[in-house]
């Protein structure tokens, strides 16, 4: 019976290397920095949206930001690990996980940076669409304490959002919806989730991103339709991701040829590879192999009677 040979018509996959992969990196967060402080927009239009956003909350009665903040602000065991949360483990925990997925996980690497830029591009497009003015800034009648600079001599942040004292120019306030905050803490739950092999983990992968959806909201930087809007551009940047990574290999295809891995398909393949002849047959003009041309022919008795039979005719 025919047996089937193994399929080698898979694309070689692309060798991941730590000196193109950092640059890349580099350059998306450089644009999505640098996006933030051009597209600063109207301060005007952003106190609007941030209040339109506000009243569909208290419409709807999903207004969380208000009673949390008051817990924050009441509670400085609360309100301080927050500002620290909200300060510096969006900064730190996306590219840990990077690392690990690229050194242990790098068969799911490509996939989860792609889908984890896409998104971050979409969000730079939210901004530049809808500057909205985060909860903190709002005029002190509507309850909101900004917790950063209630605590600011608890950490290195002054009274501009989380950005170093001094530095509070340098970064665009009014780029609250969507919440990347809250987006790039859920890609980081889907990856230790997914990819992680303990327990701890995964729960770890659950808490990361709720807990910052509270610590955004409790601290007034977000309210909780930014956090929704978040979450629904990482939506929409994993159903992308597929269809930005073939552009891209078309891209490096094209600009790059030499560097395009070639697939095992492109050998001309044998076509006699993976077929079974009963003993003797010989398709016609197929070459022998090494050990059938170093074997010795078979010279049994009833061989050569009909060999014999086979030259009198």
């Amino acid at each position: 019976m025919p047996t089937e040979a193994p399929s080698t018509g898979a694309a070689t996959p692309t060798r991941l290397r730590w000196w193109t992969e950092l640059p890349l990196i580099v350059l998306v967060y450089g644009c999505y920095s640098a996006g933030r402080l051009l597209v600063r927009g109207d301060v005007a239009s952003a106190v609007d949206h941030g209040l339109a956003i506000l009243r569909i909350e208290k419409t709807l009665h999903i207004n969380a930001e208000n009673p949390l903040n008051r817990l924050f602000t009441r509670e400085p065991w609360l309100g301080v690990p927050a500002d620290f949360w909200y300060a510096s483990l969006h900064y730190l925990i996306t590219p840990a996980i990077l690392i690990w997925l690229f050194r242990a996980r790098s068969e799911h690497y490509r996939r989860a940076r792609t889908w984890l830029m896409t998104s971050t591009f979409i969000g730079l497009i939210g901004f530049t669409l809808l500057p909205t003015c985060p909860p903190r800034l709002l005029a002190a009648g509507h309850g909101f304490v900004d917790t950063m600079a209630h605590y600011s001599s608890y950490g290195w942040w002054g009274g501009d959002a989380s950005a170093p004292r001094g530095l509070g120019g340098m970064t665009n306030q009014y780029a609250a919806m969507p919440s990347l905050h809250v987006g790039w803490a859920l890609w980081c739950g889907v990856m230790l989730w997914r990819h992680s092999g303990t327990r701890v983990a995964k729960i770890l992968g659950v808490a990361y991103p709720l807990g910052t959806a509270l610590v955004v909201m409790g601290t007034a930087n977000h309210y909780l339709l930014d956090a929704v809007a978040g979450v629904a551009v990482m939506g929409v940047g994993h159903l992308l991701a597929p269809w930005v990574m073939r552009v891209l290999d078309r891209l490096r295809a094209r600009l790059f040829p030499r560097l395009t891995p070639v697939s095992d398909a492109s050998v001309s393949p044998i076509v006699s590879g993976g077929c079974q002849t009963s003993a003797g047959e010989r398709i016609p003009r197929q070459r022998e192999s090494r050990l059938d041309a170093g074997a010795e022919p078979d010279t049994s008795p009833s061989d050569k009677g009909e060999g014999a039979a086979a030259s009198a005719r």
